[in-house]
Parts: structure tokens; sequence; C-alpha cells
């Protein structure tokens, strides 16, 4: 008998019931009726465990109410009730699905998935600093490409602040510029600067806008436009990055040929 009020019991818990709610129930049906000090008493709970118990249950419509404090007695009903509760679930679960179906589009569109791309604009001369505010984050060396004259004439008086404090946060820059009289002048402080220049034919290579790439970010800074932008992606990034790496060594290369 013992074992089988085991496997009762774990399959009562297995549907969804509590072990209490398990324990007071088969004890309610093995008396058929009682108040809350005998039904705990069999169940092996405390008196006011009982009473929480046995309203949860009533709730669910398991056992009824006969008779008012002190002679109260609870009743249990017929486990077909069982079979209905577990009915009504189901028909609600359905009915919550349904409505869940109805609004998981929206919710998507809203999702903000760490790996989806992010894209921050800013606009006008304060949009384009903090682009390059945003640079002094990065915990790797900068790959860039460039144009003095349009850095310096975009933002006068801002970039030798801005080289002084890069540096001093110790994050070094290469950069591909176009040969110029400014491009050269600003080569010769590379050393001081954490950066290396590549100097290729003016002619061919203006770069407007510049452009940024470091950690898992994109900068853009359109001198024309007077706008910022960051694009925000480890996959575009890493694209960025081996495609700059390409560049570098043909920069290289013809930097080498310029200086010859």
């Amino acid at each position: 008998m013992e074992n089988k009020n085991l496997d009762l019991q774990k399959s009562l818990e297995f549907i969804g019931f509590s072990e209490k709610e398990v324990l007071v129930y088969l004890s309610l049906l093995e008396l058929g009726r009682g108040t809350v000090t005998q039904i705990s008493r069999k169940a092996g709970i405390n008196r006011p465990t009982g009473y929480h118990v046995l309203a949860s249950l009533e709730v669910k419509e398991l056992v009824k109410v006969s008779g008012k404090e002190p002679k109260q007695e609870y009743v249990a009903e017929s486990p077909d009730q069982i079979e209905k509760l577990l009915q009504e679930k189901i028909k609600n679960d359905e009915a919550f699905i349904k409505e869940a179906r109805k609004i998981i589009p929206e919710l998507k569109s809203m999702h903000n998935v760490s790996d989806k791309p992010k894209v921050f604009f800013y606009e006008g001369v304060e949009g384009v600093k903090k682009v390059y505010e945003d640079t002094l984050t990065s915990h790797e060396p900068i790959r860039a490409y460039a144009s003095v004259e349009n850095m310096h004439s975009g933002l006068p008086g801002y970039f030798p602040e801005y080289y002084h404090r890069r540096a001093g946060k110790g994050i070094s820059i290469r950069a591909i510029v176009p040969d110029s009289e400014t491009g050269r002048e600003r080569k010769s402080f590379d050393e001081k600067e954490k950066r290396e220049i590549a100097l290729v034919p003016y002619e061919n290579f203006q770069f407007i806008p510049e452009i940024n790439i470091y950690d898992n970010k994109v900068m853009i800074a359109s001198w024309k436009e007077k706008l910022g932008i960051i694009i925000e992606s480890s996959e575009i990034a890493d694209a960025m990055k081996k495609i700059y790496e390409l560049a570098w060594a043909e920069a290289k290369r013809l930097d080498k040929k310029l200086g010859k």
C-alpha cells in the first residue's frame, strides 16, 4: 500500500501538484472527510500549513468545505476533477499561445541582440568630435584611412590635443594618408604620437570621409556633411580589418616607392 501511495504521489507531483498538496489530497481521499486537525495529522504537516494547502486545493475544486468553524470539515471531490483541471489548463495555455503569437513579431523587432549591428549618427561639429572621442576608448591599435588636411581644417585646434591624449592612453594607430606637405609633416611626429603613417599618392587616394576601425566598431567622420557615424558590429569590424590589412600592405609598398 505504501509503495502504491508513493507511485500516486510521484504521478501527482509530475502533473503539477506540490508535495504538500499531494499529501493532503491523498490523506483526505482516505479519510473521506475530516477537520483541518485530522487531515494535517494524517498528512504529517502542521495545522497552519494544512489550512493553506486545503485552501489551494479548494481553488482547484479538489476539495469542498462543509459546515462552519469549529465543526468545519473538508470533503474530497471526485478524482475526475484532476482531468477537468488539466483540460482547463490546456485550454488556457492555448489562449496564451495564441495571444503570444500575435505580439511576438513586434517584440522581435524590438529585440536588441548584442550581435545585431548598431548604428549611431552624430550631427554637426560636436557630433564629429563625439565620434573621435569614442576612438579613445579603443582597446587595440586603431586602423585608419585619413586626410590630415581635412581633419585639421574640419576641427581647427582639436587634433594636436587629441593626438596627445590618444598617445597618453597608450592607443597606437596605423594610418593610410595621402602624400602631401601636411601629411609628411604629421608623419614626422609618428614616434611621439604613437602612430605609423603610410603615405600613398595624393592624386589617386584622398580619404573623404575619414574611417577608423577599432574593437568592434567602424567610425566614419564626414567632413563635407559634418556628420559622425559609428557602426558597432563585430562582424562588420572584422571584415573591415581584413580589408584594411590588404590595403596596408599595398600602402607600405607605395610609401616606400614615394620615399625613393
